[in-house]
C-alpha cells in the first residue's frame, strides 16, 4: 500500500538508525515535523537560529562519528545554513540536510521563500539535488546517507518540495543503492605505497606530517605504531592535532603560520616529508616555492583531486590513511633517527612554546589549568586567537580530542558545535573554549543549551577586540585598529591606538547574560582564581556555565608567518 512522502521520510531516517535530528520548522517542512510528532525514536532538537543548528550537526557528527542530520524550511531556512555546508565541506564533515520547498508547480515563479538552494550550494557539496518525483524519494535519501558518510566524507543536500511530501507513492526504502560513477576508494596502490616506504626507509631526516584525514579515518592508533616502530618525529596541522597524542616523545607540535617553531624548522629541513591526510592549504605551506625545500614528498590521501594540487609531490599515493598505515606497519623495521630527534630537541629548545609569566594571566595558564581539570573531555574551539592558543598548549589525546573549525574558519562555530558535541555524548564534559567576538555571533544557542540541559562549560577568553585581526594590525599596520575593538562606541574619539583609562565598558556583561538564559556565568581576572572557576563550572549539570576569563589585549599569538611568507621565516618576539 503507498504512503506518503512525510511517511517514507521519517521511515528512512529511522532505517538509517538516526537518534537525533537538528531542525527549524516553516510552511515548506511542516508536514514533516508533523511525522516526526508521532514518533519516539528520533529526538528533534529545536535551536535558536538556522546557522547554530547547522553547526550543532557539526559538533554532534565529529564527536559521535555518525551522519549529523538537519532539517529546515525553504528561503531563509535553507540560506541560513550555506556557511555550515560550506564548513562541513572543508572539514570533510558528514551531514544531511534537508530543505523545504515550494511545490513543484511554483518553482521558478518568484514564489513566497523559494530560492535554488541546490544551485547555490553545488561547490560545497558533495551531492545536492531537487526531488521532483515521489517514487524517487527513498532512493535519494539513501544515495544522501551513503554518499555522506563514504570516500571523504562531506555534507549532502536534499531539497523536498512540498508537494513531494504529501503525495503518495512507494512505502519500500532501499537497503542499499548503486550511484553510476560514484565510487570511493577502497584499496590502495602496492607499488605506489612500497615507493614511499622505500623512500622513508632510506631518509636521514624523516618527518611524517599528519593532518586531519587521519583523525577521520580514525587511524591515530595506527599512526601511533608506525611513528613508534620506525621512531619518526611526527609534526600535525591544526586539524591534523590529536593524530598521536600531544604529550608523546615523537610528537613535535602544529606546523603552519601559528606553528610551533621546531616544527616549521624540522618541515624546513627534513629530507622526506611522508604526509598523510592533508591538503597542503596555504596557511601550512606559506610561499609554495620554499616548502620543504630539502625534502621529497609522500602525499597520502583519500582524495586523488588533493594530490599535487597545492605541493607537487614525489609519491602520490592514493589511499584511505588507515588503510595505508594498516600495509606500513606490516613492513615497518627500526631506524636510527637519535640524532636527527636531538637536533629538533635543540630548535626546540631554542624557541620553547612558552608564554611570559611576569604580567598577570595569560592563556597559557588558562589551558594548563584546563589540562590538569579534565580527565576525560571533548574540547570544542571557535575561531580566532584563542583557537591556536588552544592548538599550541592543549593537550589532545584520545581522551580529549579538539573539534574546530579549520579550512573555513568560522567564527561563531564554537558554541553551538560544543553543544551538539554533548547533545551527542551526554556522559562526558564538554569545554567550549571561544573569543568575546565569536561567542557572540551564536550565543543565542544558549536557550538551546538551557533547554536540552546540555552543561556546557564555556571558557571565554575576553581581550575586548577581535584579536586575530587586531593582531595583524599591530604588527602589519601601525596599529590602525579601524572596526575590531569591541567597546568601541560612537563618542570614542578616532585614531584610538589601544585600551586606555577612557575606554567606555564592554558590552554585553557576559555574566549577567547568562544568568538571563537560566545559564551560570563566573568573572576571573587573576591567576590564583583559575583553578575555582573551573571546579566550580564542574559541578552545574543542568545548563552552561560562561567562565570570563579577562585576558590582556595586547596578547598575541607567536610564533607567526606572515602570510605568503616562507614558514622559515617566523615572528618569535
Amino acid at each position: 500500500m503507498d504512503i506518503t512522502g512525510r511517511k517514507l521520510f521519517v521511515k528512512a531516517l529511522q532505517e538509517e538508525g538516526v537518534d537525533t535530528i537538528f531542525g527549524y520548522p516553516g510552511g515548506t517542512v511542516i508536514d514533516l515535523f508533523d511525522e516526526l510528532y508521532k514518533q519516539s525514536e528520533i529526538d528533534v532538537i529545536l535551536p535558536r537560529h538556522e546557522q547554530g543548528l547547522i553547526h550543532e550537526a557539526e559538533g554532534y557528527a565529529k564527536s559521535t562519528g555518525k551522519v549529523g542530520v538537519c532539517l529546515v524550511t525553504s528561503g531563509p531556512g535553507a540560506t541560513n545554513i550555506i556557511t555550515g555546508l560550506a564548513d562541513a565541506h572543508y572539514d570533510n564533515i558528514p551531514l544531511v540536510c534537508f530543505t523545504g520547498q515550494v511545490p513543484l508547480s511554483l518553482i521558478g515563479n518568484d514564489a513566497f521563500q523559494e530560492v535554488d538552494i541546490v544551485g547555490m550550494t553545488r561547490s560545497i557539496t558533495k551531492y545536492g539535488v531537487t526531488v521532483r518525483r515521489r517514487e524517487d524519494l527513498g532512493r535519494v535519501i539513501k544515495m544522501a546517507f551513503h554518499i555522506a558518510s563514504t570516500g571523504k566524507p562531506g555534507p549532502v543536500l536534499i531539497d523536498i518540495p512540498k508537494d513531494i511530501q504529501t503525495a503518495a507513492g512507494p512505502p519500500e526504502y532501499p537497503s542499499s543503492v548503486h550511484i553510476r560513477g560514484y565510487k570511493p576508494n577502497e584499496t590502495v596502490h602496492i607499488g605506489q605505497l612500497k615507493k614511499a616506504y622505500k623512500l622513508l626507509r632510506s631518509a636521514k631526516r624523516p618527518l611524517i606530517l599528519a593532518g586531519g584525514g587521519v583523525n577521520l579515518a580514525k587511524a591515530n592508533d595506527k599512526l601511533l605504531a608506525f611513528a613508534e616502530k620506525m621512531q619518526i618525529p611526527v609534526v600535525t596541522t591544526i586539524m591534523g592535532k590529536g593524530a598521536i597524542p600531544s604529550g608523546h616523545r615523537l610528537y613535535v607540535g602544529n606546523s603552519g603560520m601559528h606553528g610551533r617553531y621546531a616544527a616549521n624548522i624540522a618541515v624546513s629541513n627534513c629530507d622526506v616529508l611522508f604526509s598523510i591526510g592533508t591538503r597542503f592549504n596555504d596557511r601550512i605551506t606559506g610561499d609554495l616555492n620554499e616548502f620543504a625545500p630539502k625534502a621529497k614528498i609522500v602525499h597520502i590521501d583519500v582524495d586523488a583531486a588533493a594530490i599535487s594540487r597545492n605541493v607537487v609531490v614525489d609519491v602520490p599515493v592514493v589511499s584511505d590513511a588507515g588503510l595505508a598505515l594498516d600495509k606500513l606497519l606490516e613492513w615497518a623495521e627500526s631506524k636510527n633517527t637519535e640524532e636527527w630527534q636531538q637536533q629538533i630537541a635543540v630548535w626546540n629548545k631554542e624557541n620553547p612554546l612558552e608564554m611570559r609569566r611576569d604580567h598577570g594571566m595569560t592563556p597559557q595558564m588558562i589551558f594548563e589549568h584546563i589540562n590538569r581539570t579534565f580527565g576525560e573531555a571533548i574540547y570544542v574551539t571557535d575561531v580566532g586567537q584563542h583557537q591556536m592558543w588552544a592548538t599550541q598548549y592543549l593537550e589532545v589525546d584520545p581522551w580529549h580530542p579538539l573539534i574546530t573549525s579549520g579550512g573555513l574558519g568560522t567564527m561563531g562555530f564554537g558554541f553551538p558545535a560544543a553543544v551538539g558535541a554533548k547533545i551527542g555524548n551526554r556522559d562526558k564534559e564538554v569545554v567550549c573554549i571561544s573569543g568575546d567576538g565569536g561567542l557572540q555571533m551564536n550565543i543565542q544557542e544558549m536557550a538551546t543549551a538551557v533547554a536540552q540541559e546540555a552543561p556546557v562549560i564555556i571558557c571565554l577568553l575576553n581581550n575586548y577586540y577581535l584579536g586575530m585581526v587586531r593582531q595583524m594590525q599591530q604588527l602589519f599596520y601601525g596599529k590602525r585598529y579601524e572596526a575590531t575593538c569591541l567597546r568601541q562606541r560612537r563618542c570614542c574619539p578616532a585614531g584610538c591606538k589601544g585600551p586606555n583609562p577612557a575606554c567606555p565598558p564592554y558590552t554585553p556583561d557576559f555574566v549577567a547574560l547568562a544568568k538571563s538564559y537560566g545559564a551560570y556565568g563566573i568573572r576571573v581576572e587573576r591567576e590564583e582564581e583559575i583553578q575555582a572557576a573551573l571546579d566550580e563550572a564542574r559541578t552545574h549539570k543542568d545548563a552552561p556555565t560562561i567562565i570570563e576569563f579577562m585576558i590582556a589585549s595586547e596578547e598575541i599569538v607567536l610564533p607567526m608567518v606572515k602570510g605568503g611568507n616562507p614558514m622559515s621565516e617566523m615572528i618569535l618576539k
